[in-house]
């Protein structure tokens, strides 16, 4: 199932795909989205995504009723939905110059289309790629619109039932994409370790055939770090310079710093994986045997002494004979004379 994402490979025998996501908090600032684009190249995350949208894209301009963010736990109450997108938009001008930037530092740049005319124009910036958005992964017209274009889908899976997914992936396979990523997603801002349920992640591999990641919106880098042990082979967080600097999605990004330990230990916890494996497997185990509890002589002994408690040891190193043998040679003679020190074998006694 393994692919290509531009230069990068997608897979279990790859290191985990990660990417950072700007969304908006460039803070309507071209120089402070070229900045991110320069921190995250510095990080080492493989690839940086924006968000291609407008507020007329998005919803209509009303400022109140079911138009109107009023949910007391929501990073963004009090705002219209319509504002909070003016806010956080990414203006389409700068995606070219962004996405320059992105291949003049050696990372790979696409975006997340929120409706058919961010497809058409992304198609005439050539990415490598697209994100559906978790709001988004039941518009079945999007779905079909980015899976015509062939290339690699990465589908966010917040709020989804397994039978929407199921017919979200039919349609994009349906409508011809053959590189398909789910992103187990809790779409909540920011999201909680115990509400977010990697356990999902394998389980949504065996079901849909796919590979699998996560969309992390927890604070951290813990819980992306642990799904690569579920199977995780993509690995998207928020990304910003500083959280105190403000913006949109803030307070849920990671800073330059937590995102290079993100993408280090995240390719550890990969490297970790290897396969089932018992005993000492490498040279370094192999040569640690010899510090290994075994038997020793504790004192000097004469042809004919008896073995006992008080002339016998199981200590390190490992040269004599494994300490599983004790019971069988307390009480029998030894063979000749040993001095204090010297591993007990079979011909001593």
């Amino acid at each position: 199932m393994q692919f290509q994402i531009g230069n990068r490979w997608v897979g279990k025998d790859h290191k985990p795909f990660v990417i950072a996501e700007m969304s908006g908090n460039h803070n309507h600032s071209l120089e402070r989205a070229l900045a991110i684009v320069d921190a995250a190249a510095k990080a080492g995350v493989d690839a940086l995504k924006l968000q291609t949208y407008t507020a007329d894209t998005m919803t209509l301009d009303i400022h109140d009723g079911d138009f109107f963010i009023e949910d007391p736990n929501s990073l963004w109450k009090g705002s219209s939905l319509y504002r909070l997108y003016q806010e956080a938009y990414t203006p389409w001008e700068w995606h070219e110059p962004i996405f320059k930037k992105c291949k003049e530092l050696g990372i790979l740049a696409f975006s997340t289309p929120f409706d058919e005319t961010a497809v058409d124009f992304l198609e005439s910036l050539d990415v490598p790629a697209y994100k559906i958005a978790s709001f988004e992964n039941t518009d079945i017209q999007l779905i079909r619109k980015v899976a015509a274009t062939g290339k690699p889908i990465i589908i966010s899976t917040g709020m989804a039932s397994i039978a929407e997914l199921d017919e979200t992936v039919r349609a994009a396979k349906e409508a011809g994409a053959k590189d398909i990523v789910l992103l187990k997603c809790t779409s909540t801002y920011p999201a909680s370790p115990e509400n977010t349920n990697i356990l999902t992640i394998p389980h949504m591999e065996q079901l849909f055939n796919c590979q699998v990641g996560i969309s992390d919106h927890t604070m951290g880098v813990g819980v992306s770090v642990a799904s690569v042990a579920l199977g995780a082979t993509v690995i998207e967080k928020h990304f910003t310079l500083r959280r105190a600097d403000g913006g949109v999605d803030s307070a849920f990004s990671l800073e330059p710093e937590e995102m290079t330990a993100l993408v280090v230990e995240s390719e550890r916890a990969w490297q970790s994986l290897g396969h089932v494996v018992y005993g000492a497997s490498t040279e370094g185990e192999i040569q640690s045997m010899k510090h290994r509890r075994s038997l020793y002589i504790s004192q000097d002994m004469k042809q004919g002494d008896v073995f006992t408690r008080e002339n016998v040891k199981a200590i390190r190193p490992g040269m004599g004979l494994p300490t599983k043998y004790l019971d069988q040679l307390l009480g029998r003679k030894i063979g000749r004379d040993a001095s204090k020190g010297t591993p007990i074998t079979w011909e001593l006694i």
